[in-house]
């Protein structure tokens, strides 16, 4: 394969792992339902698709969880909370510093949301290092859907086999290869990283 232009990582499961379960527990500490039933409503539910695609404001998010599960916290609380669920994958956080050492490009492409990334962009100083950032919640859309990773290759200029896409989900993986991207399926960090030393984008000094 060609040698890609940029690289392309998914963020969730990718270089930071998480845990809905955790935010569950704590909203349950403070409400009216037990945390798994906390979580069949905060989770990947209908609710957080509504506002990671940018339908509902952070404080009608708020709003609406506050309604499900009897929350008695502060919008301010909330936030600490749900944002509170990320741990690094660290040698992917490290892959992506070699990269741009290496002098690649590198973009986030993520379903994801304004709370966690008022969080993350606080807690975590690498997410702060990329070239630019596709968020679902601000355009509208979510993965796999064509739409969002047309912004990609807007706000990238870079098509087909120039870009390189990492994930851990089949579906949005096989969304990018229907475009001509390079993919890779992020199943272990160490076969992501083989993966990309074939493809020659890092400099070994």
């Amino acid at each position: 394969m060609a040698r890609p232009d940029i690289v392309v990582f998914d963020l969730g499961k990718v270089l930071l792992d998480f845990d809905y379960v955790i935010v569950a527990s704590k909203i349950a500490a403070q409400g009216k339902l037990l945390a798994k039933e906390v979580l069949g409503i905060i989770g990947q539910t209908p609710l957080l698709f509504r506002y990671e695609t940018g339908l509902l404001s952070k404080a009608q998010f708020f709003a609406e969880v506050c309604a499900g599960t009897g929350f008695c916290g502060g919008l301010q609380e909330f936030s600490e909370l749900f944002g509170d669920i990320f741990f690094p994958i660290q040698p992917m956080i490290e892959l992506h510093a070699e990269l741009q050492r290496s002098g690649i490009p590198t973009y986030i492409f993520s379903n994801t949301n304004e709370l966690a990334t008022e969080h993350i962009r606080k807690r975590f100083p690498f997410f702060n290092t990329f070239n630019g950032y596709i968020l679902s919640y601000e355009h509208g859309a979510m993965k796999p859907d064509a739409r969002l990773y047309e912004v990609v290759e807007r706000k990238s200029g870079r098509r087909q086999a120039e870009i390189l896409y990492l994930d851990d989900r089949p579906e949005n993986i096989a969304a990018g290869a229907a475009r001509g991207w390079q993919v890779i399926l992020q199943e272990t960090p160490q076969k992501t990283r083989t993966a990309i030393e074939k493809l020659g984008l890092l400099n070994h000094g």
